[in-house]
């Protein structure tokens, strides 16, 4: 019989979407209270978000099924770019972000997306892959918790510098990023939900992941596939739900820095930090399948949104086309 399982997958899965959709929430309210800049909390919020992928992929390399874990983070990520992309590009007709403000953060993503596809195939240890990662995510989150006054004082002072140059780029991805809102104040039952919104979600996880191997098992379904295509998809519905809604609300800037914060997230917290006390095994041909796909989808979706005019209605569909085409070489292979 499947039913118990069936059923403990869709409690999970319920379960997931609430509490991560309640953390990130909190999250938000949290940070601005403690007055982070709209760049920080951006990233702080993609985390709570994230919450669902990361858990699931952690529990399950350390459970020892490396090949479901590595799937969920990848396939998220390839999954991330077809529906906060590419859906929501498709439903609001456009999705636009400053060039400068682009090239900042893929330059961020495509560098992670790298190193950590490096990782996976066995090529660069995990001491030095978290080594390189820092070198690049450190300067990054620091830039990015300066507050506006402080990017636009800097870019004011004009010049043609590197540094200058950096800034001004900062400059426009805090323009863009920022909502205009005021965002409401903390309070008393956000700092009580945070905690147990985070175990809410561990535990759904942990649900997902073995009913997901029981009915895999059942079934004679791979481990990776299952991870890659069901856990990655099911797992980002939140962030599919915040990116919509910005894109309708003509915030593409805002829909972008989500997705890649997303998946910069995803693959550092949900990949690099485990591989460093579990290791990461041999990857399986999917799972490389996987990494090469990712690595071409990112930079396709960084070159068509760097286009003038961004990424409209036709390339979203097109990103979705090539989402779809990878789901069908992972069910035929």
């Amino acid at each position: 019989m499947v039913i118990g399982p069936v059923l403990l997958f869709l409690a999970s899965l319920a379960l997931s979407i609430v509490s991560s959709l309640v953390l990130a929430e909190a999250i938000d309210r949290l940070g601005s209270r403690l007055g982070v800049s709209e760049g920080l909390l951006g990233i702080l919020t993609a985390l709570g978000a994230d919450a669902p992928e990361i858990s699931a992929a952690v529990t399950a390399i350390q459970g020892g099924r490396a090949s479901l874990g590595f799937g969920v983070v990848l396939g998220s990520n390839i999954f991330n770019l077809a529906a906060l992309l590419g859906l929501s590009a498709a439903v609001a007709g456009q999705v636009r972000i400053h060039r400068a403000g682009l090239v900042w953060e893929g330059a961020v993503v495509m560098a992670t997306t790298a190193l950590v596809s490096v990782l996976v195939l066995g090529l660069l240890s995990p001491p030095a892959t978290l080594g390189l990662i820092a070198a690049v995510l450190v300067p990054y989150v620091f830039l990015s918790s300066l507050r506006p006054a402080q990017v636009e004082r800097a870019a004011a002072a004009g010049g043609h510098s590197p540094q200058v140059l950096l800034v001004s780029a900062l400059a426009d991805v805090t323009r863009d990023v920022r909502t205009g809102e005021t965002a409401p104040r903390a309070t008393r039952h956000d700092l009580l939900t945070l905690v147990p919104s985070l175990v809410c979600v561990v535990l759904a996880s942990v649900g997902m992941v073995r009913a997901s191997v029981v009915l895999g098992g059942r079934w004679g379904v791979a481990q990776v596939l299952i991870g890659t295509l069901v856990l990655a998809s099911v797992t980002g519905i939140p962030n599919v739900i915040a990116a919509v809604r910005l894109a309708l609300r003509r915030r593409g800037s805002a829909v972008v820095s989500e997705s890649l914060n997303s998946n910069t997230i995803n693959l550092v917290v949900g990949i690099a930090l485990p591989a460093l006390v579990l290791g990461v095994g041999q990857a399986s041909s999917l799972t490389r399948l996987s990494v090469w796909w990712l690595l071409a989808m990112t930079l396709g979706c960084l070159v068509l949104t760097g286009r003038k005019g961004g990424l409209r209605r036709g390339e979203g569909l097109a990103v979705i086309a090539s989402y779809l085409a990878f789901v069908g070489l992972l069910v035929l292979g």
